[in-house]
């Protein structure tokens, strides 16, 4: 259920995102209200792979780089994550769409605040 629950939330969060950021875009499969809607889906469960995956495997390679830089490099990565996330996507036909990598960051910059702020007011129990 919690992982239900995130998907939903980066779903609603990387909607919001690409209302806010000109350069970050979905493009989905069909021109219908469920098919974007599912599109939106598939975006956030392939970004929770790739976070959990790729984006886990460079946070630790690349740990002396986090500690040098107080964090800021996490910008960087967090932006490449969404960038490797658009090339999934393209592979299928259809999915987000980043302009260029500073796109990218401030995509995925806003992507997690938002993700961070949905998450605070729709938290599940620990039950």
């Amino acid at each position: 259920m919690r992982f239900l629950i995130k998907v939903l939330v980066s779903a609603f969060a990387l909607w919001l995102t690409t209302l806010i950021v000109a350069g970050v875009t979905v493009v989905p499969y069909e021109e219908t209200e469920v098919a974007t809607i599912l599109t939106y889906l598939l975006i956030a469960l392939i970004f929770g792979v790739v976070n959990a995956i790729v984006g886990t495997t460079i946070r630790i390679v690349a740990f002396p780089l986090y500690v040098i830089t107080l964090g800021l490099v996490s910008f960087l990565v967090n932006g490449l994550l969404l960038l490797i996330v658009d090339w999934i996507s393209d592979l299928m036909g259809f999915g987000l769409q980043v302009e260029s990598f500073w796109w990218g960051v401030l995509g995925a910059l806003v992507l997690g605040l938002l993700s961070w702020l949905i998450g605070l007011v729709v938290r599940p129990s620990r039950d």
